[in-house]
């Protein structure tokens, strides 16, 4: 079969009227490009210049001894199918089409013969079906991003065997099913140690978040697993990945406790776990100096006070539990936290007395504490930025506060 597949490229080739003495491309890769060429639309002006891509340097085509070696046709508008014949390039090292909408249809098994492809993007296309599982042949293959397509089905187990990837992005698509784990039957996703990112939020993925996913000889960054349908506890073994910055796992539907040796991710910027049903204490971040970035909101956390990283994160921008039980005074000391820009505590039950000091950011934007409990205030100095406590007693009718700016209802709060 993939005999009589070349004499039919050979066929287009000699039928197009080139003079195979004379050509600097491989006469098969130039067959590949001639059919890709016949078969899309909106591709280069360059591509009808010529039926010779490497002599004449099609755009987005770069060669090496005759052989087409990267293929980067990215937001081209290109309109088509990516058929079959691609797996023909057998030197290609780079295949970026991402941000092409009208390249659509499956892809085809024969991906799986770029036995020397390392970078694989295909991401903001409208390709659809499954992923195929001949892409876990691309033995040397280290950037797949596949992102922002109709892709369904499972995630292929076969990925598993990619050990040189480090960028996985699969976030964006229709993808069901659980994440897969490696048995001694089928590899799995614990077994891409080099990996740097797992993109796999924005999907419809669900089960638990398996604990063997995750070990200490793991690289990841980031983490993204968000807005899926995740079920069951935060695994403990989460906890064993020193290295990385962002967590999501926001949006889904887990559950429990969150495990204690998550403050042990010293690197951690940006974490967020929220709407979800995890219950139990508040977590406890003390030791996880570089979080910028906290949303643990529309959980089931336990009643308890501000805890004293509020006040001791040096990195923080942004905090935001909303919905949640959090009673008592907001810190003082918050307020003056050296980076902090948005505070979002809305629906809680904080009371008493409201002091935001006499040192507060001057980078402090937003501090949105409406629907509390609070019933006094004393800002020390003005606070000239956007402050809401709409819904406190301390902005009900027989308070003297209650014609303030601060007491107005958010859609009608501006900056003063």
């Amino acid at each position: 079969m993939a005999t009589m597949r070349m004499l039919l490229f050979l066929a287009i080739f000699y039928s197009a009227g080139i003079c195979m003495i004379s050509s600097v491309t491989d006469p098969n890769d130039a067959a590949v490009l001639l059919s890709l060429k016949n078969s899309w639309q909106h591709t280069p002006p360059s591509w009808d210049k010529s039926n010779d891509p490497c002599d004449s340097r099609w755009e987005g085509v770069t060669c090496n001894n005759a052989r087409v070696s990267r293929l980067g046709l990215s937001n081209m508008s290109l309109k088509g199918k990516l058929y079959g014949y691609i797996g023909g390039l057998t030197e290609l090292r780079s295949l970026d089409l991402s941000f092409n909408p009208g390249l659509t249809g499956s892809l085809s098994q024969r991906l799986g013969n770029l036995k020397n492809l390392s970078i694989l993007i295909l991401a903001g296309c409208s390709f659809n079906g499954e992923i195929p599982d001949e892409l876990g042949n691309l033995a040397e293959l280290s950037f797949l991003a596949l992102n922002s397509n109709n892709f369904s089905g499972a995630i292929p187990p076969s990925l598993g065997k990619l050990s040189k990837l480090y960028w996985l992005d699969l976030a964006d698509n229709q993808l069901t099913g659980t994440i897969p784990i490696s048995t001694y039957r089928s590899p799995g996703l614990d077994l891409l140690l080099k990996a740097k990112h797992f993109h796999l939020n924005k999907n419809q993925l669900s089960g638990i978040i398996p604990a063997k996913l995750f070990s200490s000889k793991m690289a990841l960054i980031h983490l993204l697993l968000d807005r899926n349908r995740f079920t069951g506890t935060i695994p403990a073994t989460l906890g064993l990945i020193k290295t990385l910055e962002v967590l999501r796992l926001d949006t889904n539907a887990l559950a429990g406790s969150v495990p204690s040796n998550l403050n042990y991710l010293t690197n951690v910027n940006e974490l967020n776990l929220a709407h979800n049903y995890l219950s139990g204490p508040l977590p406890d971040l003390s030791g996880m100096n570089s979080l910028n970035y906290v949303d643990l909101s529309n959980n089931s956390f336990d009643p308890s006070e501000a805890p004293l990283w509020f006040s001791t994160l040096p990195s923080l921008t942004t905090l935001a539990i909303e919905y949640g039980s959090l009673q008592g005074v907001v810190p003082e000391k918050l307020f003056s936290l050296p980076n902090l820009q948005l505070v979002k505590l809305k629906y809680n039950a904080f009371n008493d007395t409201l002091n935001m000091g006499d040192s507060i950011n001057p980078q402090l934007q937003l501090v949105d504490l409406q629907n509390n409990q609070i019933s006094r205030i004393s800002l020390g100095y003005e606070y000239k930025n956007t402050l809401i406590l709409f819904g406190n007693p301390v902005c009900s009718s027989s308070s003297g506060a209650s014609n303030a700016t601060f007491c107005q209802p958010p859609h009608q709060t501006t900056k003063s």
